[in-house]
């Protein structure tokens, strides 16, 4: 018998303790089914939560309901939860009377013998007890459900964070690529009149710049974040309500006034002699009406807390999307950067090439005056004049971010500076001409 496992399940639904032989190597799965056989509430709505808000683990045996220790099996207590509810109905009846006490309830002025009076009275410090101990594992299963909400919360402030410097990054990215944008497109008029023009690189550049406004709607969150701070005021606001806190005070005096007016009966001697229970009475009745009143209060306590659980749960999705927007915006930002520098070198290949092909054609002076557009566009093997804008390949997934930015600052003043050598070049063969 010692060597048994049991598990103590309280309903936090209806304020009820169910017990459960544990077997051998038992699935948690296994236990659940009973339990919705005890307590009506289905397996996917089961939450079963330790002391310290932890969640059972499903993947983990039963045997993890029942920990090994000074308190014992028999005293340890897990915490059932409704997930479709984020209401409480409490409070709930209070445990029933005996037959021995709720005589003397009926009628407190009756007279007892002494050794009578002793039993029932011993029943009723029972009682009195009972009715402690029964807000006393609710309390606890309210500070388990306060804590897992506490964890919850840690996971909703982990993603923030990430949701946040996420977004920081796209916009960092957004404000370097829109004043590059606008670099080459300045760069680009500049150089029309006299150098290599591509409408359809021009039309590509814009597109690429409209899209990159369409890109920033992914970094606003500002929304989520009004949403996530208020649930953590909310939070803030139930740590510091007094009913967070244990609100027993009234029932363990009420219990220790029973508890001393039953050793006064004791040292009496069992004579002949009959008292009544007024004042036993008296203690039941407030005990009664004490814990009515912190039950009503602690279910009220709790029914937030499951509230304010229940909107995390609804948030954690709503910024799951917002943190895939932002990867999907930041990566089309990398692939439209890395293609227009392709673009920009591929460009400047033309350049050199259309700079040495003058270099050889200049000397001649009796050669026949070629068209600017055979001048300006390389053949090649076949015969076919590439187009300045041909298709290019999109950069790499997870192109490195910092090579990009540093290729961005560097090829505009060396693209500048070739530029400058090949309009040099032009003017030499326009004079020798």
């Amino acid at each position: 018998v010692l060597f048994l496992q049991i598990v103590h399940i309280l309903n936090m639904t209806s304020a009820k303790i169910v017990s459960f032989l544990l077997h051998p190597e038992e699935s948690l799965h296994s236990l659940q089914i009973r339990i919705e056989f005890e307590t009506g509430i289905s397996t996917g709505n089961q939450e079963l939560l330790l002391e310290t808000g932890i969640c059972l683990d499903p993947r983990k045996p039963a045997s993890q309901c029942v920990i090994d220790g000074v308190r014992g099996w028999d005293s340890y207590m897990v915490y059932l939860f409704d997930k479709s509810k984020t209401i409480y109905d409490g409070p709930f009846a209070s445990r029933s009377l005996s037959d021995c006490v709720n005589y003397i309830v009926q009628d407190s002025k009756i007279q007892l013998p002494i050794p009578q009076l002793r039993k029932v009275w011993a029943e009723a410090v029972h009682y009195v007890i009972g009715l402690k101990e029964d807000y006393s594992r609710l309390f606890q299963g309210q500070r388990a459900a306060m804590l897992s909400l506490l964890r919850y919360n840690a996971n909703l402030i982990k993603m923030k964070n990430n949701m946040v410097s996420a977004s920081q990054q796209l916009k960092a990215k957004l404000e370097f690529f829109h004043q590059s944008i606008r670099l080459d497109l300045e760069r680009y008029s500049d150089q029309m009149a006299y150098g290599i023009s591509s409408e359809k690189m021009l039309k590509a550049w814009k597109e690429m710049e409209e899209k990159a406004s369409q890109c920033a709607q992914a970094e606003d969150i500002g929304y989520l974040d009004e949403q996530i701070m208020a649930l953590h005021t909310e939070i803030v606001e139930l740590q510091k309500s007094p009913y967070a806190r244990r609100q027993g005070e009234v029932m363990e005096s009420l219990e220790q006034r029973a508890i001393d007016l039953y050793k006064q009966l004791k040292t009496r001697p069992p004579d002949h002699a009959y008292s009544d229970s007024t004042d036993m009475v008296k203690i039941i009745v407030q005990t009664v009406q004490s814990q009515d009143r912190v039950l009503k209060e602690l279910f009220g306590h709790l029914s937030k807390l499951l509230g304010c659980k229940q909107k995390i749960i609804d948030l954690l999705p709503k910024i799951e999307v917002a943190l895939n927007n932002i990867k999907e915006a930041d990566n089309s930002v990398m692939q439209m950067q890395g293609k227009r520098q392709r673009e920009i070198w591929h460009l400047l290949k033309i350049a050199c090439t259309q700079s040495s092909s003058r270099s050889l054609v200049s000397p001649s002076l009796e050669g026949t005056a070629s068209t600017p557009a055979a001048m300006w566009l390389p053949q090649s093997s076949s015969g076919n004049v590439p187009h300045p804008l041909s298709s290019m390949a999109t950069p790499e997934d997870g192109e490195d971010f910092v090579r990009v930015i540093e290729e961005n600052l560097n090829y505009l003043e060396l693209f500048s500076s070739i530029l400058q050598e090949v309009r040099q070049e032009q003017n030499n063969s326009m004079m020798v001409s």
